[in-house]
């Protein structure tokens, strides 16, 4: 209790970020029906909700992917949402599971991918992620550190091909970027979902994480690069690397200029460490950051939906504009680096019912956090 204590003064949320039900009774109630109930208030809520502001028709989604990495039932959820919507008969379902934290991305590329196949179609993609279930019980600190960050959360969003829909649309999707190392052991060990010494179910976090969580996010950089940037920062990195590779070993590889591709940042709400290290990292500024700590503060690491919170942020405070591009990014276990980008088709206001409706005139807050601690923050 003590070192959960710690961790959670230290990690950045807030007093408001949600438990499910049954672990806020005595005892707790970590049983199937109670798990279900959790996923389902969730995405059902987050789906009737697009819907609504959106008014397409349940009949009119010929695409369905799913995704929660941990919390796999029988029916699965896409058939939960095939079921209770009433979907097509013909629809194309998917159910994503063990994919961690970079989830939502994955789920995105594959709708992207099916939507290349089958045209004049809308593809329903909802991401989310379980507690109840998930909630560690033993003594092994390792596994301790994500009771003190996961959170309930979910999100839906709808891709369409239509032509006929660019008039209305939001965002269009330009690119994904998708990096998976899991071929080397330390990435595969990183983050494990295992047995502790007494038997208790958590997920093990390695002191490798660090470590390969930068190489994965320096081959996905070198990846998306050659993309989004300008010649410019292209050129600066290719002499840079001349240099490195053919005269001077020991010199630093050249970190890009990303604000001269992106206007706007989504890094997944992992934790604060990893906000922190990626602001280092790539050179951002604490606006550039901004949608990414205050989700981490009001939703604490809602797993592969927290970029989406990210982008409410962002569009509540009226700051999207037609023209700007978004870089989502997010991390996750196996282990995983994946990124989609985003153009603005327009001034994009917040959806009706947005996560940041009722908090947003708090926003930002102070995060108050004894930067003496941060050397040694094990998140």
């Amino acid at each position: 209790m003590d070192f959960c204590e710690k961790i959670l003064e230290r990690s950045g949320l807030g007093q408001e970020t949600y438990l499910p039900e049954g672990l806020q009774c005595l005892p707790l109630q970590q049983n199937l029906a109670m798990s279900r109930k959790e996923t389902e208030e969730v995405i059902i809520r987050a789906v009737d909700d697009l819907f609504r502001n959106t008014g397409i028709s349940p009949s009119d989604i010929g695409i369905l992917v799913v995704n929660s990495s941990t919390f796999n039932p029988t029916p699965s959820l896409s058939t939960i949402l095939v079921n209770k919507f009433k979907l097509r008969d013909s629809i194309k379902s998917f159910n994503l599971g063990g994919m961690g934290c970079s989830a939502g991305v994955i789920a995105i590329d594959v709708a992207k991918s099916l939507l290349q196949v089958h045209k004049n179609s809308y593809a329903l993609v909802v991401s989310t992620e379980n507690i109840t279930q998930n909630l560690y019980m033993g003594n092994n600190k390792s596994m301790l550190v994500t009771n003190c960050l996961f959170r309930i959360g979910g999100a839906a969003i709808l891709l369409s091909n239509r032509s006929k829909d660019r008039k209305r649309a939001k965002y269009e999707l330009v690119h994904t970027v998708r990096v998976h190392t899991g071929a080397d052991d330390r990435s595969y060990e990183c983050a494990t979902q295992e047995e502790d010494e007494d038997g208790t179910v958590g997920v093990t976090l390695s002191k490798d994480l660090p470590m390969v969580a930068a190489r994965t996010l320096k081959i996905n950089i070198a990846t998306l690069g050659p993309l989004v940037l300008p010649i410019s920062e292209k050129f600066h990195f290719f002499v840079r690397f001349v240099k490195k590779k053919f005269f001077n070993p020991k010199t630093k590889h050249y970190i890009p200029n990303f604000k001269l591709a992106f206007e706007h940042f989504c890094i997944h709400a992992g934790g604060r460490a990893l906000i922190d290290e990626m602001e280092k990292n790539l050179h951002l500024a604490p606006l550039d950051v901004e949608a990414s700590r205050m989700t981490l503060h009001r939703f604490g690491n809602t797993s592969s939906s927290s970029i989406w919170y990210e982008l409410a942020y962002t569009e509540a405070k009226g700051r999207m504009k037609k023209g700007d591009r978004i870089w989502q990014i997010a991390l996750g276990s196996g282990f995983k680096c994946n990124s989609s980008v985003w153009v603005a088709l327009r001034n994009v206001k917040p959806s009706a019912n947005n996560p940041w409706e009722e908090c947003l005139h708090r926003y930002p807050v102070e995060i108050d956090i004894d930067l003496k601690e941060r050397s040694s923050d094990p998140i």
